[in-house]
């Protein structure tokens, strides 16, 4: 009686810990490449993919699970904060300029302790950027992030956006 009480909770336990990002909903990848098998992998995948949350919904709780408490930008933008404020921060800017900013996880890649990621970014420009006012006008552009990430959460990133294409998009910048 006890060994099967202990199995079904072990089996309960296994079960929810693998519908955990479902729970959260959580962006999915649409393709998702691995060295290793999907089990061993679930840590990184989940941390990534509560990064792109993050950044598809705003809500700072997301970038908290994800990130390290020493977590390092290795490609911090001028202007920005270090560690988990720094994305906290541009979060906060870039959707006072586009409100209804989603991202869509595109390509997942997972390799030692490293994982790659593919976005799209789309919204659209209905405030305020610097001394630009959003007409409602469509954003839409790429990025590519690369982590590494240390028990379960992400410890480092380099990250790459399509910056030009969004500064044109916002009017920033003259095609």
């Amino acid at each position: 009686m006890m060994k099967a009480l202990t199995l079904a909770l072990g089996f309960g336990l296994a079960l929810s810990a693998a519908f955990a990002g479902a729970a959260e909903n959580l962006p999915q990848p649409a393709r998702v490449w691995a060295d290793r098998p999907a089990g061993s992998a679930a840590a990184m995948k989940l941390a990534a993919l509560r990064y792109a949350a993050f950044w598809n919904s705003g809500d700072p709780r997301y970038a908290e699970l994800a990130l390290d408490p020493d977590f390092v930008d290795r490609t911090l933008p001028a202007g920005r904060q270090q560690g988990v404020a720094g994305p906290l921060q541009a979060s906060r800017q870039f959707r006072a300029a586009v409100p209804d900013l989603k991202v869509d996880v595109t390509d997942m890649v997972l390799a030692g302790d490293r994982v790659a990621l593919r976005l799209h970014f789309q919204g659209h420009f209905s405030g305020r950027f610097g001394d630009v006012q959003g007409q409602g006008q469509p954003v839409e552009f790429q990025a590519f992030d690369l982590y590494r990430v240390k028990n379960g959460r992400i410890a480092e990133n380099w990250h790459l956006e399509d910056n030009l294409t969004l500064m044109q998009q916002l009017g920033v910048v003259k095609p």
